[in-house]
Formats: C-alpha cells, sequence, structure tokens
C-alpha cells in the first residue's frame, strides 16, 4: 500500500458494502463534486431488537450535500436501492440515473415515502452515457446478475477511467436473452483501466457459477412430483426466476396466487417492462384459492430468508389469515439463506415440515444458484479490464482477502491493492492507490414502523431488557420525607433467585434508611419556610440506593424504574398524588 499522492486524486469511499453482505453505498469525490453510487440497505441481526432495517452512516453525506451532484444505480436490488429513500429525507440528490426496472421499484420507493420531489429519476440503455456534474461521465455496461437489467460502469474521471462491476455473474445463456457485454469491457481494457472495483461475494467459491437456466430442470422435476398445492418462495427482486416459475406454472396447468407486497410489486413492473410474459389468466385472487383444486394450486410467496414479517413465515407460525398449510402441501425453497439468516430459515422449515409439508431446500436439490461470480468469473472480469489497480468490494473480510489474491494471481501487484473498512478514504491517481483517512461510518437503524430511527443508546436499552428484564419500584413519600406505604415491586423477565416478599422488605428497609439518615440532604425550603422534599435529589438516591441493592441480591446490574410518588401532608388538606418524573437507568 503506497502512501498519500501528492498528484490529483479521486477519492473512493465506501460507506457500506465491506466486512459485510449488504447495504452497499460508495462515494467518488473530485474537484468538490460527490457522486454516489448505489445506497443499499441491510436486514436486522438477532440482537436488533424491534428494528426492520440497517442504513449505512451518512453523517459525511449530510455534511457534504452541497458537493453532491447525482447517483448512479447499477440494479434493482434492495441491498443497492433500499436505502435512498431514507437518505432523501436528510438530502438532496439532484438526479439519480439507472436502469429501467430498479427506477420503476425506485419510483415507488420514493412516492410512498412521500421524497419524490427531492430527486429526478432518469433511465438509461445499454452503452449509454450520462454526466454527473463536471467531473463524471459514465457509461452504463450490460452485465448479467440475478435481477434483470443489471450493469457495470465505466467512470470517466479527471485521472482515469474507473470499472465498477456491479453485482455480476457471467451467465452465457440468460434467461431474458440480454448477454453480459463483455466486448465493451475488453475495449476499455484494451485502452487502459485505471482501478477496478469488483464484486467479491463468491471469491471463496472455485470454479464458474451456473447460468440461471440450470435451475429450470431441477424446478420442473420438483414441480411435476408435487402432487398437492405448491407454495414456492424466492427473492421478490430475481426476476428471472420468478419468470421460471411462471412459466411452469403454466406449462403444468396451475393457477398463481401472488403473496407478499414485494413480489406483487416486482412482477407488475417487471411485466409492465416486458421481462416477465405471461397471460393475466395466470393469476387468480386469493379469494378463490380454496376454491381450486390443490393440484392446479401454485402460491408464489415472499419470506425465502425467514423475515418475521413475510408471509411464508407468518404461514409457518399460523398467522396468515388467508392461507394454512395442509397435508400435502409440497414447499419450495428457491434461494439459500443469506449470511445471518440460517437460523430463521430453519425454524421457518421446521415449522412448515411439522403441520404436515413436504420441504423441498438445500444446494443438493440444484433449485438455487448465486447471481454472484465465483472465482473463474472474477478472472475474467480481471482479465477483460487488465486494471492498474485494484479494490475488492462487496464481501465480508475473508472474501476481500479473497479476492485480492486471486488479483495478485492474475498479475496485479499486491502493492496496487488495498483491503479497507467502511468509511476508509481510498485516493487513487495515475500513480498510486493508498488509504487517505476515514470518515464516519458504523450503522443507522429504522424502527419496525419504517419511520423512526433507533438511536445506539435505545438498542443498547433493548438488548439489556431482552437479556436481564426489568425491575420496577413505585414508593410514595410525604412532603416531609416519610414512607406512607410499602413500596411496589415488580420483578419482569428477571429470573427470580430471590424470595419476592423478601426482597420487598429489603426495599423497604433499604428505602426508609435513606430517609433517616440522608433526610436533611433530601429537604428543600419550600413557601413560608417550610420544608419540603427535593424531588430530584430523592429521585437520584434512591436510584442509587436501589441499584446497589439489586447488585447485591441479584448478583446482576438490571435496569431499573423507580416510580416516585408525592403525596402533600395530611394538613394540606383534599390529598392528591404528584407523580415524580419516572427514570429507567442501569
Amino acid at each position: 500500500m503506497s502512501s498519500r499522492t501528492t498528484d490529483q486524486a479521486l477519492k473512493v469511499i465506501p460507506l457500506g458494502g465491506l466486512h459485510e453482505i449488504g447495504k452497499n453505498t460508495c462515494v467518488f469525490e473530485i474537484n468538490d463534486e460527490i457522486m454516489l453510487l448505489d445506497a443499499g440497505l441491510a436486514f436486522p441481526t438477532d440482537g436488533m431488537h424491534g428494528v426492520n432495517l440497517v442504513l449505512p452512516d451518512v453523517t459525511y453525506l449530510r455534511e457534504n450535500r452541497h458537493k453532491i451532484k447525482g447517483m448512479i444505480v447499477t440494479h434493482g436490488h434492495e441491498d443497492h436501492i433500499g436505502g435512498i429513500a431514507f437518505h432523501l429525507k436528510q438530502f438532496d440528490i439532484p438526479v439519480i440515473y439507472g436502469p429501467r426496472l430498479a427506477m420503476a421499484l425506485l419510483e415507488g420507493k420514493l412516492e410512498e415515502a412521500g421524497v419524490s420531489d427531492r430527486t429526478e429519476l432518469r433511465t438509461v440503455r445499454p452503452r449509454e452515457m450520462v454526466r454527473v456534474g463536471k467531473s463524471f461521465v459514465v457509461e452504463y455496461i450490460r452485465n448479467t446478475h440475478s435481477i434483470a437489467d443489471s450493469f457495470s460502469v465505466a467512470i470517466h474521471t479527471p485521472v482515469g477511467v474507473v470499472i465498477h462491476s456491479g453485482d455480476f455473474k457471467v451467465d452465457h445463456t440468460p434467461v431474458d436473452g440480454e448477454f453480459f457485454d463483455l466486448q465493451r469491457l475488453a475495449e476499455y481494457g484494451e485502452k487502459g483501466v485505471l482501478c477496478l472495483i469488483s464484486d467479491s461475494t463468491n471469491a471463496e467459491v472455485p470454479g464458474h457459477t451456473p447460468s440461471e437456466r440450470s435451475v429450470y430442470p431441477n424446478l420442473e422435476r420438483v414441480f411435476s412430483r408435487a402432487e398437492g398445492r405448491l407454495l414456492v418462495t424466492t427473492f421478490a427482486s430475481s426476476v428471472h426466476r420468478v419468470n421460471m416459475i411462471l412459466d411452469l406454472a403454466q406449462k403444468q396447468g396451475r393457477q398463481v396466487f401472488v403473496v407478499g407486497r414485494s413480489m406483487l410489486n416486482v412482477i407488475a413492473h417487471a411485466r409492465d417492462l416486458g421481462y416477465i410474459k405471461c397471460e393475466d389468466s395466470l393469476f387468480q385472487p386469493l379469494r378463490a384459492l380454496n376454491q381450486t383444486p390443490p393440484e392446479k394450486t401454485l402460491i408464489l410467496t415472499t419470506g425465502s430468508q425467514g423475515e418475521p414479517m413475510a408471509a411464508l413465515t407468518r404461514i409457518s407460525n399460523g398467522s396468515h389469515r388467508q392461507i394454512k398449510i395442509k397435508e400435502g402441501d409440497t414447499v419450495v425453497f428457491s434461494a439459500n439463506p443469506i449470511p445471518g439468516n440460517t437460523i430463521a430459515v430453519v425454524n421457518t422449515i421446521d415449522r412448515l415440515m411439522m403441520q404436515g409439508a413436504k420441504v423441498i431446500y438445500g444446494k443438493h436439490e440444484g433449485i438455487h444458484v448465486s447471481g454472484h461470480g465465483a472465482q473463474e468469473d472474477q478472472k475474467l472480469m480481471l482479465a477483460l479490464t487488465r486494471p492498474r489497480f485494484f479494490l475488492p468490494v462487496h464481501g465480508e473480510h475473508r472474501m476481500l482477502v479473497r479476492h485480492s489474491q486471486t488479483a495478485q494471481s492474475m498479475g496485479i501487484p499486491a502493492e496496487n491493492m488495498v483491503i479497507i473498512n467502511n468509511g476508509d478514504i481510498v485516493e487513487v491517481s495515475e500513480s498510486a492507490i493508498g488509504v487517505a483517512g476515514k470518515v464516519p461510518s458504523g450503522i443507522e437503524l429504522v424502527d419496525s414502523s419504517r419511520h423512526n430511527m433507533v438511536g445506539r443508546d435505545t438498542l443498547k436499552e433493548r438488548q439489556q431488557l431482552a437479556a436481564d428484564g426489568v425491575v420496577t419500584i413505585a414508593a410514595t413519600l410525604s412532603n416531609s420525607a416519610q414512607l406512607l406505604v410499602q413500596p411496589i415491586v415488580h420483578l419482569r423477565g428477571v429470573a427470580q433467585t430471590v424470595n419476592l416478599d423478601r426482597f420487598q422488605q429489603q426495599v423497604q428497609s433499604t428505602i426508609e434508611s435513606l430517609l433517616e439518615t440522608q433526610s436533611r440532604d433530601l429537604m428543600i425550603t419550600g413557601t413560608g419556610g417550610i420544608p419540603v422534599l427535593n424531588r430530584d435529589a430523592v429521585q437520584s438516591a434512591l436510584e442509587r440506593e436501589l441499584r446497589r441493592l439489586l447488585r447485591r441480591e441479584l448478583s446482576k446490574s438490571n435496569p431499573l424504574l423507580v416510580l416516585l410518588l408525592q403525596w402533600p401532608d395530611a394538613t394540606a388538606g383534599k390529598l392528591s398524588v404528584e407523580p415524580v418524573t419516572a427514570s429507567a437507568k442501569k
């Protein structure tokens, strides 16, 4: 790795997609102009309670919004376009260029989020050139992937041409007949490519990734053996796969019932654009499901990744209002779990099988192939583009390392490539590549409403509540600092290693001792010079002493919620309760 150069340099700043799968977001910056490439999301891990979506930290973009000239989108997967609507709520993007399918999907997202006026969407075609600001000219180069209308891009900058592969595999028999434009990549390689930025997802997998068409005969075999209803799940955005499933349904005389908002949305847009071709009569509304013979039924549903709110997950746990598993149903998982989703998928499969369904899943069935190129596909990308510098992206750390090793085997010197983290500033000049600093990076969390953000402190509190439960203690005091009634103690989600009655007596003794020994410190002079309770002081002192009690008796720092109620002395006339601010602390 070289040190920072003095030449004019292009800054490449990935904000997501490194050391992880998902939320692919990259910043290109030169001459005080920023161009964004994709802006995706990821899905929450098990410990992210109440979180629906995970986005990259875009502090750098908020702080430099005046530099943003536009965005280029490579394809329509959620991990590449799913974050755009959320970002537009924080800063404008003057123009977004992208393929027809991606722009159709994005248009609906922006309208739903109420931010369609914050940008202009423009569709592009293969080999079309677009200008972003004064510093970037981008050519769209058709590639092949698991979604239709996918592209690599050649980014012309003042320091040279940078090729970004986008997500890709080399499919010589694409389902839609749209071939990878390998010739155009080779032409750029002949002219000279300064840097290749390339997808590393399958860098550990030897050989070539099979063609999407290889799935068709295996799906046909599985479908033909199903005697009852067929339930099929796959990624909604896998348009080629969905197209094959619909073709087989028509071929085998099954009516199709589409379940899941994203599946309905993608099929509608793909049919409008001609990527899915089938008759309207193939589809039936869910209300006709019970009137359709089982052997003539195919239910196409979301939920291949075990997402909690997806249709198939709700079907598996019996909470779907219209679809219940029946003995003799066949459920087909035409997708592999992405990292982090394996347990959720396995649990879904188990629940389906316990209800009598036959479940077809796993790599040995041949009903799914990856949309990302394996080592030989990655070698072809390197061989065609012949870059001076190389930057592996889109993958976990071991994938980035393996991809860099592949590049070295292709003749690129180790000093001409860098392995980086999200937020690293990579500077690429005509003579060098190196890391020149870092911008804020990390994650931003969207809650299940999809409207509110979940802060780190909130997530930490949720995690501790899930791990330890919460202790609630309500104490009622008079203005003269007397405990009026026995404190009320509730343990929620707490492993009770103590006798609750005994613990309640200990709480009462702790409060009474505090009031007796520190009464002077807990009082202030009120109206007419009469000493009254200092609410803030009492609240703070109670929390401190009760936390000590919790640590001693429960051997843990459980979250504690202290509710302090203050009653006027009896001489004050009619009694009333004044709640004092409650706090939840460790």
